[in-house]
């Protein structure tokens, strides 16, 4: 993890200012923080130091089951919180989040801010917001299974997690993730790959037709 500082900081603050979601000031003691692909933002069953909100890149949230099986259970966008239960309960279970590309995120420190924040009806109506769009598309992630083809949801997932344009997630992650066989994976992949959406290189695949991933993916979204 690497954290701005000086004038990089304060370029990136001016330049992405979240002031607005907030009625008392944050800049003074707000971070900035930048992580590579791969690294752990939060560490599974650690209580985090800041609450997070992402201005750049993607992340994923993962759970260790009781029997040690290690889930993707949902991903983290720019313009997500990240570490909002945690604010919100003092006993929480926190899950894994890992940056699936670089990832910038602003960070405030929950031991200066918390009474702050949770006394400031600006920022609790935005978290608020915020929270019923995440539960809907969670409610709406396990309706899919049933209602759209393994393309259309291979499609997403294909967008969700490529960085730079190269998708190289494990296939028993992705086979858990989305509810499918190991052989219905690969005939899809396979599939993508004889159409020209993507192109194999070695255990990765690089996307090279984006627009028509795009528009199977399109689908989920105006359901």
């Amino acid at each position: 993890m690497e954290k701005y500082k000086g004038e990089k900081k304060q370029l990136f603050l001016a330049k992405h200012s979240i002031a607005h979601l907030f009625s008392f000031p944050v800049a003074e003691s707000i971070e900035v923080h930048e992580y590579k692909r791969d690294d752990w933002i939060i560490q599974e069953g650690s209580r985090p130091d800041f609450l997070f909100y992402v201005i750049e890149g993607k992340a994923k949230i993962y759970i260790t089951h009781q029997n040690g099986k290690v889930s993707l259970i949902n991903f983290i966008n720019a313009h997500d919180y990240i570490g909002e239960m945690e604010l919100l309960h003092d006993v929480y279970y926190t899950k894994g989040i890992q940056a699936s590309t670089k990832t910038i995120c602003f960070a405030l420190p929950i031991h200066y801010y918390r009474k702050l924040l949770l006394e400031d009806a600006k920022f609790l109506r935005e978290l608020t917001k915020f929270l019923s769009t995440k539960a809907t598309q969670m409610a709406a992630k396990y309706t899919q299974s049933l209602a759209f083809p393994l393309e259309n949801r291979l499609a997403d997932f294909i967008l969700q997690t490529a960085d730079q344009g190269v998708y190289k997630e494990k296939h028993v992650t992705v086979c858990d993730y989305l509810g499918v066989s190991y052989r219905h994976l690969l005939y899809v992949l396979t599939q993508f790959c004889e159409k020209g959406y993507l192109q194999k290189e070695g255990r990765t695949y690089r996307v090279t037709q984006q627009p028509m991933l795009a528009e199977l993916a399109e689908v989920l979204k105006n359901r």
